[in-house]
């Protein structure tokens, strides 16, 4: 397996210094006396010049917004030329693609693509959701040096549309590639010392690694309570009002030492070796069928003499025969690191009933794994391990009353104990610990940065994108053989990657407290016009009160946390306050395919009489992928004149890189079932990092599409929330974030309640 990339920060005189950032995605300012530099083992996708597609090992290094790819280490080769190479442009974006299976071995895959034309992509993969998770840290680091020298005009070499590589001209091995990259992998790379070579490991902690373990940006409205302490894992009850239902929701709460990255992973092997030593129900577990890089679908047994035959679930089992489960998981890792696993209870045609065992129903469960904040004293990492279930009411309530010793062998607590397990299990295996960490290398400048600077002077930079997705015929077909002849996967127990948030929130009272006074974004100076939304229209109406559905109101944004004014000092949050834009609209459109620009269409608000008149709007449209596709638009409006040097005055007449850098959205399923919370997640996200985002500023107007559908984990989720959505009730607040101390507190720009919406009802819009 290849090593995971080391990163090194170098500053002017050579020393090297730790790197901070935010807690929706590792930002940091960029400065030009500062170079970044990530190095390590990846594998690279492709099809060579003859359409064979190949997964080659390779030694990729990052040093500011420079990327070489080598075949061989050049720390210990001086003087290697690299066989890849380009620049990270400010319009690169970077996607997981999840697990891919790849002969006997799991990758991860990252797709690389420019955002203003998705034909120019590449492939990477990794070991290991926790490497791709580093390599995405490194890109992101690189995108924004990019986007630092382009705003400081510092290099000769500025990227541009005009000078990127024309791949329907001059590279036509790349168009090949563009087009043909979904066939079977066929695996081959170097020598196999470098398989399994790893680098001196070590622990780097960023302030962004460490989150609080309850850390939601919305109030979430469970009630939890400890009933019983095992092992040092704490086990909880759902004791909230609204809750009354035959189930009750349970969680397991425990600490584990490693970090959220090797959790990860061991939760999601499905190696029998592996899993006996730490779970006592769904040791014996098999994989049916990959439903995307984010999905599965997996088979299980279990022998019932050690299980109670207690009403705890939704059936009572009788002592017949063994057991057998299937159920299908989704996984998500979020912007702060924190990975969400759901389990489902499913079906599957490869899988019908077995003779001798009888099928039952594993209820729904969820796992939570978020990295605990650093205190003084403690040394490596540590992360909060949640495990969710529902189970029937009646036999937990019994168990609670009469404490009988039945429980101890039920379905229920043996899956609540599997925290318990996974904790001694990883605490008895120091060696998990230590395949995912990162070093941060206290050196001067590698042998390496010869090349590199060399590089920095080319008068020709491509694109990164382009040089990695070359086919290997640019070197020697020689060296192309031996690659092939080496070709065999180290398939060390590797699992998934994830991509969610966090999860479940609610309704809950809170004492109204503004966030901060937001006249200097809007002109003081101006009588503030009149909004009333009854005077401007939308294909969705507006809620006269919480029984009525299919509607949207504008809920506040007491229920959301921000940045507070301390933040950049204690990560303290704040209610969110009264927003500054004020909600007049919504429109609920079914389309064939999904459309950008709609604030141009006659039939937008924003082109009617009563919308020319308005100070500014904030269009934002959420573009919904589906059959047929959906955009709920939504529409905030200014009662004055924007103030130029706000902050929302430099989002609005600013660049897309910048945009994409602070527009964000904070979710919150205030009524659903608790698995659609689970997925949708309570965290704020940099929307422009997740998907792709578009910008059209004309006029008085600024409209955001928000393209759900580029995201392959956006697009799981989603699907989740469509089969639910007309039973729930989202909150949705969007702002920009504040980076600096000026910028602080933040405030929100704009919220939108929509209740239990009904696709029927969209209006169909013509492009």
């Amino acid at each position: 397996m290849e090593s995971p990339p080391v990163m090194k920060k170098v500053g002017q005189g050579g020393g090297s210094s730790e790197s901070g950032g935010s807690e929706s995605g590792a930002e940091e300012k960029v400065s030009s006396r500062t170079r970044l530099e990530y190095f390590g083992w990846v594998y690279h996708l492709g099809t060579n010049s003859i359409g064979r597609e190949f997964c080659h090992l390779r030694f990729l290094y990052i040093r500011g917004k420079y990327v070489m790819m080598y075949k061989r280490d050049p720390h210990e080769n001086p003087g290697i030329k690299p066989i890849r190479r380009g620049v990270v442009g400010n319009t690169l974006m970077v996607e997981e693609l999840g697990r891919r299976k790849v002969n006997d071995g799991d990758l991860y895959v990252l797709r690389f693509y420019n955002r203003l034309d998705e034909e120019k992509k590449g492939e990477i993969a990794c070991a290991s959701a926790g490497e791709t998770r580093k390599w995405m840290e490194a890109f992101d680091q690189a995108k924004q040096q990019a986007e630092y020298e382009l705003s400081q005009s510092s290099t000769r070499h500025r990227l541009s549309l005009e000078n990127e590589i024309d791949l329907e001209g001059r590279r036509p091995r790349v168009r090949r590639y563009a087009h043909d990259l979904k066939k079977l992998i066929r695996i081959g790379h170097g020598p196999e010392t470098l398989v399994r070579r790893s680098s001196n490991l070590g622990r780097h902690h960023r302030s962004s690694d460490f989150m609080e373990g309850d850390a939601a940006d919305a109030i979430e409205a469970h009630e939890w309570r400890c009933v019983r302490t095992v092992n040092g894992v704490r086990i909880f009850e759902d004791v909230s009002d609204y809750k009354h239902s035959k189930t009750v929701l349970v969680k397991a709460v425990g600490v584990v030492d490693a970090s959220p990255d090797t959790v990860f992973e061991v939760v999601l092997n499905l190696d029998r070796h592996r899993r006996y030593e730490w779970d006592t129900l769904t040791g014996d577990l098999e994989l049916v069928d990959c439903l995307s890089g984010h999905s599965d679908v997996v088979y299980g047994s279990y022998d019932p003499r050690c299980l109670t035959s207690q009403k705890l679930m939704c059936y009572t089992y009788r002592w017949q025969s063994k057991r057998d489960f299937i159920f299908s998981r989704q996984w998500f890792r979020g912007q702060d690191g924190a990975y969400t696993i759901l389990q489902f209870p499913a079906i599957h045609k490869k899988r019908p009933p077995k003779s001798g065992y009888r099928r039952i129903k594993i209820n729904p469960s969820s796992w939570e794994i978020r990295n605990l904040r650093a205190s003084a004293g403690t040394n490596g990492d540590r992360c909060l391990v949640t495990h969710m279930l529902e189970i029937n009411s009646g036999g937990w309530f019994k168990w609670k009353r009469d404490q009988c010793s039945k429980f101890e062998k039920s379905i229920p607590y043996a899956l609540l104990n599997q925290v318990s397990g996974l904790k001694a299990y990883i605490g008895a295996n120091p060696a998990l610990t230590s395949e995912s960490s990162t070093t941060l290398v206290d050196t001067k400048v590698s042998d390496a940065s010869g090349s590199i600077s060399e590089f920095e002077d080319a008068e020709v930079a491509e694109e990164f994108y382009d040089a990695i997705a070359a086919d290997s015929s640019s070197s020697s077909d020689d060296e192309e053989e031996e690659d092939d002849d080496n070709a065999q996967l180290d398939s060390k127990g590797q699992r998934v990657k994830l991509k969610n948030v966090s999860w479940a929130i609610a309704r809950l009272a809170l004492k109204a407290k503004k966030a901060m006074d937001a006249n200097n974004e809007l002109d003081p100076n101006v009588d503030p016009a009149t909004l009333d939304p009854s005077d401007f229209s939308g294909s969705m109406h507006q809620g006269k009160g919480d029984a009525d559905t299919n509607c949207w109101t504008s809920p506040g944004g007491n229920g959301f946390k921000i940045r507070g004014k301390t933040y950049l000092k204690d990560n303290t949050k704040v209610p969110g306050g009264d927003p500054l834009l004020k909600l007049i609209a919504v429109d609920w459109f079914k389309l064939e395919t999904s459309k950008s620009k709609v604030a141009l269409h006659p039939r937008c608000l924003v082109q009617s009489e009563a919308g020319k008149k308005l100070p500014f709007i904030l269009v934002v449209n959420l573009q919904v992928p589906a059959k047929p596709n959906y955009s709920l638009v939504i529409y905030y409006a200014a009662d004055r004149p924007v103030n130029k040097n706000s902050l929302l005055g430099k989002f609005i007449d600013g660049t897309d890189a910048f945009r994409d850098s602070r527009f964000k959205l904070i979710p919150s399923i205030v009524q659903g079932y608790w698995m659609v919370k689970r997925a949708v997640g309570t965290k704020a996200c940099l929307l422009g990092k997740a998907v792709t985002c578009h910008y059209l500023r004309q006029d008085n107007f600024l409209e955001i599409d928000v393209d759900i559908g580029s995201s392959s984990v956006a697009r799981s989720v989603i699907g989740l929330v469509l089969g639910y959505v007309t039973s729930l009730v989202v909150d949705l607040a969007i702002l920009i974030e504040g980076r600096e101390e000026k910028e602080l507190p933040e405030y929100i720009l704009g919220t939108v309640r929509l209740n239990r919406v009904r696709l029927d009802t969209a209006a169909p819009l013509e492009n």
